[in-house]
């Protein structure tokens, strides 16, 4: 069952895009520059893993290996939030988006410190924490029932499209969303991949920024009888 968000629709639907417009910046990094590994989108990590079975793959499964178990540890983690929290929703996506900025710019300040490299073993570590970082924002954006707004997975998105188009006969309902979700998602990691050409630690602090507004925006934002 959906939980009630406590802001308008508009400002949840707003939250959402933008963190989903922070998965494409991290994943930006971790493809671009952690070995060709997903953090947030797991679907190319179940894939890697079937690698495994290719000796010779250029794909890191191990990178793989660590970012699936980690996500579903922060999905894990994101849910017994929920449960023990969602009493009082408006606290709930406080504490789990608080926790996640805090988390995003200690990886990031490690990160440029040289603490986690970027090639070396340590790079896992970094993989790690940002798998569980996106696991829990997976379970937390799910809560809210949007199907096109798991900020991080676009397969049902992208299907919805076509599925609903006036070329399928439907009615092209939601399109406007779904083409948001799509764009941001693509802008996120266009902007990611951007960056890391000149720097990678700045881009995962650029995602605690947006990660940052999104749950200001759940915190202070007008309840929905207000906002009517």
């Amino acid at each position: 069952m959906a939980v009630d968000s406590p802001v308008s629709e508009r400002s949840t639907v707003t939250a959402l895009l933008l963190l989903t417009f922070a998965t494409g910046l991290v994943d930006a990094v971790s493809v671009l520059e952690l070995g060709h590994v997903f953090v947030a989108n797991m679907t190319g990590n179940i894939v890697f893993l079937g690698f495994w079975l290719a000796p010779h793959s250029t794909v890191d499964v191990t990178a793989a290996l660590v970012a699936f178990v980690c996500f579903v540890i922060g999905a894990v983690f994101g849910g017994r939030l929920a449960r023990h929290l969602d009493s009082d929703v408006r606290r709930w996506l406080g504490i789990t988006l608080g926790a996640e900025v805090v988390l995003l710019l200690a990886l990031s300040i490690l990160a440029a410190t040289g603490v986690f490299d970027y090639v070396n073993n340590t790079k896992l570590f970094l993989i790690a924490g940002l798998a569980v970082t996106f696991g829990v924002q997976n379970a937390t954006a799910r809560q809210f029932g949007i199907q096109e707004l798991s900020t991080t997975v676009l397969t049902t998105t992208i299907s919805s499209i076509g599925f609903d188009s006036r070329l399928a006969g439907g009615t092209g309902e939601r399109g406007r969303l779904r083409y948001s979700v799509v764009l941001l998602l693509c802008g996120g990691a266009g902007v990611g991949a951007a960056m890391t050409r000149f720097f990678v630690a700045p881009v995962i602090a650029l995602a605690a920024v947006v990660v940052g507004v999104a749950g200001a925006i759940f915190w202070f934002g007008n309840r929905p009888a207000e906002a009517a």
